[in-house]
């Protein structure tokens, strides 16, 4: 059974890719079948077999012989760790589902942001209509989980996705830019849906916190040298918040009541 969901999570990886270079440039998902990206040859059944076929080709496609990039077999292991992970931790259910199938989109929102600085809606309104219909099964299941009731996911859809777009307007007005971007939103309405309103919130809080220190420790360093030793003026990049906001967003369906129940716990102290 490890095997089978580790298989599968894989094979979703695959799709993912898919995902994660199309929609982007508005493609879409479902035609023309996967080609090479160069010489647009359609790719074999037995070239797209998830990680096998990276390492038989030795990274380079078979019609044009220019590298595959190793994003290709990285997401499809990612995602298939992602599966057997689920599926050790809550065996063979709906919740292990359901946590495999949103960490999977958090995943592709978190890339796509990075690499194009755009959450796709195909993600976000794909995975905000699975968080709202997914507790109403689970309820006639009688299986919970980590995940918020249906009426606690409309309403942490919408404070969630309140609370970040708030935020994105004041510092609007701060900056005298645009602070947020309309992707940030709808991830959040999506997390939200997924955590319920208490954790949705903290999840834009830890999100913060994970930003400041990424860009304390790692970036700005790493920008302040290059500048330094270019001559050119030292400027931080934009802050693409969705490859924050997605981890945050599983780590607060996780373990988000332990946080909340140790930050006031600590408050009381």
């Amino acid at each position: 059974m490890s095997l089978y969901f580790f298989v599968v999570g894989a094979a979703v990886g695959s799709f993912l890719n898919v995902c994660i270079s199309r929609w982007p440039a508005e493609l879409s998902v479902v035609s023309p079948r996967s080609r090479c990206p160069r010489c647009e040859k359609p790719i074999a059944w037995y070239d797209n077999i998830p990680i096998v076929s990276w390492i038989v080709l030795r990274a380079k496609c078979r019609g044009c012989g220019l590298p595959i990039s190793i994003q290709y077999p990285f997401i499809e292991l990612l995602t298939g760790l992602i599966w057997l992970g689920a599926f050790l931790a809550y065996g063979p259910s709906l919740t292990a589902f359901r946590v495999a199938v949103g960490a999977t989109i958090l995943l592709g929102i978190a890339v796509t942001d990075l690499q194009h600085y755009v959450i796709p809606d195909g993600f976000t309104v794909t995975g905000f209509l699975f968080a709202l219909v997914m507790p109403i099964v689970a309820l006639f299941r009688f299986e919970q989980g980590p995940f918020a009731g249906p009426w606690d996911a409309l309403v942490g859809g919408c404070a969630a996705a309140g609370l970040i777009a708030i935020v994105g307007w004041l510092g609007e007005v701060a900056l005298k830019k645009e602070a947020m971007g309309q992707g940030d939103v709808t991830l959040m309405a999506f997390v939200g849906a997924m955590v319920g309103p208490a954790r949705g919130l903290l999840t834009v809080f830890v999100a913060a916190a994970l930003a400041s220190v990424v860009f304390t420790m790692l970036v700005a360093p790493a920008v302040w040298w290059r500048a330094r030793a270019s001559g050119k003026a030292f400027e931080l990049p934009l802050v693409p918040f969705g490859v924050f906001l997605a981890p945050a967003g599983l780590l607060t369906l996780l373990w988000g009541d332990a946080l909340i129940t140790w930050y006031l716990g600590t408050l009381q102290g």
